[in-house]
């Protein structure tokens, strides 16, 4: 194999023999190597010996993705290796039927960085976010229908990433034939309709299955707060526990149509209303309370510089679903941002807690399923966190 060669500085090799993923720009000797975004690379450490193999950027910070630190081609048979071993992981997911949507690999954490690919029964979704994936694109689509029963491979390639590579979001059918939509999908023996083609991300949030699962199980009895409702999944989870009441809120009338078809899909008899509002607005200007609280909003730190606006973002967030919180409610509450750490969140729910005068327990912390594995070597390949708390 016979690719252009980078050379890392002395003492830069550390990070990469323990497993980080990404190379940055400033630890490399010869950057001027790199010629072509995407390209396969070569990596050695400053002494010349062999570190592994990976792609390239010539004008990102983010210079090298490491795909392997073994001498092997990228080629189909790797592709196949690692669909098998992520394959593996989700088993048990896939189990007994009840799940037919899951997550089929995560990027940096199934060791193929750039990649993101989503199973909704027989059809699946790719995205390829970076030039190196971008590039070896084809190889993955000849690898996954030797790998999963696939109907059709559907690319929804968007996003700011994507964008910082230098490439232009990419939609369309990949392999096979684009089945009627929406997909009917089951999930925990809960079914939900998913458009793949104009859904947000892939189609679903299949990053919260264990999060709506702890909400059924939490239900029974309680009327409920479900903001940013997208198309009303925990809602549905939170009938299926037995819930008095559900009320969702969401902003986009769109998704909050579909909440409707997923409750006449579901059959589900509890009382529900859909309020189209903006959630902020939602909580300030009502007097309702409820005893289990899910604010599972968008993104509200998308990069780094905006971390002080999205702290009085989650702050004013977690005030107002406090005073909307019944005593002994139960306030399951998350973020999405990547540049939002664990103990940041909690404290803007400590300050909330403070203002409002709320003694707030914290019972657990929540995450992804884990069909969404990260690298130990890798945090920044934890996005979603959350808190489940008891609220007196």
């Amino acid at each position: 194999m016979d690719f252009p060669v980078l050379r890392l500085k002395p003492t830069r090799e550390r990070a990469v023999k323990q497993g980080h993923p990404w190379i940055f720009a400033g630890a490399l000797e010869n950057p001027e190597a790199i010629t072509e975004p995407g390209e396969v690379v070569e990596i050695r450490a400053s002494d010349g010996s062999f570190l592994g193999y990976g792609t390239a950027h010539p004008r990102c910070t983010i210079a090298v993705r490491v795909f392997t630190r073994e001498r092997e081609a990228l080629d189909e048979d790797f592709f196949l290796r690692r669909l098998a071993v992520a394959f593996k992981l989700r088993e048990p997911v896939l189990r007994g039927g009840q799940t037919t949507a899951y997550r089929l690999l995560n990027g940096e954490g199934d060791c193929l960085p750039g990649f993101v690919v989503d199973v909704y029964g027989d059809a699946v979704v790719v995205q390829c976010l970076t030039a190196g994936a971008e590039r070896l694109k084809p190889v993955l689509v000849r690898a996954l229908p030797k790998m999963v029963e696939v109907r059709c491979i559907y690319e929804r390639s968007t996003g700011a990433v994507r964008r910082e590579e230098g490439l232009q979001d990419a939609e369309g059918c990949l392999w096979g034939e684009l089945p009627p939509l929406p997909l009917a999908i089951r999930e925990n023996d809960l079914r939900f309709w998913v458009d793949i083609v104009t859904g947000q991300k892939t189609g679903f949030f299949l990053d919260q299955r264990d999060n709506r699962a702890l909400t059924r199980e939490l239900a029974f009895g309680r009327d409920v707060l479900n903001a940013f409702a997208y198309t009303g999944a925990f809602a549905v989870y939170a009938a299926a526990g037995g819930a008095r009441r559900v009320v969702s809120v969401e902003s986009s009338r769109r998704a909050a149509t579909l909440i409707g078809q997923q409750w006449e899909l579901n059959q589900l008899s509890t009382e529900h209303e859909v309020i189209v509002e903006d959630v902020f607005t939602y909580l300030r200007n009502t007097s309702d309370t409820f005893d289990l609280l899910v604010l599972d909003p968008p993104a509200l730190v998308k990069r780094r510089p905006e971390l002080s606006r999205g702290t009085r973002a989650y702050y004013d967030l977690h005030t107002w679903a406090l005073r909307r919180a019944k005593p002994e409610a139960w306030l399951l509450t998350f973020s999405c941002s990547q540049h939002v750490t664990l103990p940041w969140f909690a404290h803007t729910l400590e300050r909330a807690a403070a203002v409002t005068g709320r003694v707030v327990q914290v019972v657990r912390t929540l995450g992804p399923g884990f069909d969404h594995p990260t690298l130990i070597s890798h945090p920044e390949g934890s996005y979603l966190k959350g808190l489940l708390v008891r609220v007196q």
